[in-house]
């Protein structure tokens, strides 16, 4: 038995839709899954941890790894450089794992250029209600951040139909179930099957 080549997971959601919390549940639960790690220029916060949280680099080096034409996607937040690398993606994948990348639909779009096997997952939540309920209970921000994010997060929703999977995220421990499933059934694929599962199949075709 050999080893078949991973899938990247590119998985969506506007904010507060529980994607962060579903997406280290997964983890947990299946170790062999990993979640893709960005570049960034941005200063390393209390806590983070260098290849962990980001690949934290300069902007010189990455300006090079732009020019170089490195990143699947970029974008600039807040004067900070974001991006994806393709070499470290592709490396992850080579080795048989499945790998996650957590991105915006506009990231998404790009990664799909370049990358088109990709799988496509967004997540939603149950109600409009319940996604304000949720910002709200953070108790972070004001009303008027909240009605912000409640209008960015309906536009984000709309892109959904870009996706080839949706998970409801109403109650999470489904929610998580059908994440799973939708991993399980891609592993299951006849053409995973065949990478993995080569040998056996011409012993059962001889």
């Amino acid at each position: 038995m050999t080893h078949s080549t991973g899938t990247l997971y590119i998985i969506s959601a506007p904010s507060g839709a529980g994607k962060t919390s579903l997406v280290k549940a997964l983890i947990d639960a299946q170790p062999q899954i990993r979640v893709s790690v960005s570049h960034t220029t941005r200063a390393m916060r209390p806590g983070e941890v260098d290849g962990v949280n980001y690949h934290f680099v300069d902007r010189t080096e990455f300006v090079w790894m732009i020019e170089h034409g490195d990143f699947l996607e970029q974008a600039e937040v807040f004067g900070n450089l974001y991006g994806t690398s393709q070499s470290h993606l592709q490396q992850t994948l080579d080795e048989g794992h499945d790998l996650i990348l957590e991105i915006d639909w506009q990231g998404a779009q790009q990664v799909r250029k370049v990358m088109p096997d990709a799988r496509s997952i967004f997540i939603l939540p149950p109600t409009q209600q319940a996604l304000r309920q949720r910002l709200t209970n953070r108790g972070q921000d004001s009303d008027e951040i909240i009605e912000g994010r409640m209008r960015e997060a309906v536009s984000e929703m709309s892109h959904y139909v870009e996706y080839e999977y949706v998970v409801i995220n109403d109650d999470f421990a489904s929610a998580l179930e059908d994440l799973k499933a939708i991993f399980r059934a891609n592993r299951l694929s006849q053409l995973h099957q065949q990478e993995q599962y080569s040998q056996l199949f011409c012993e059962l075709l001889a």
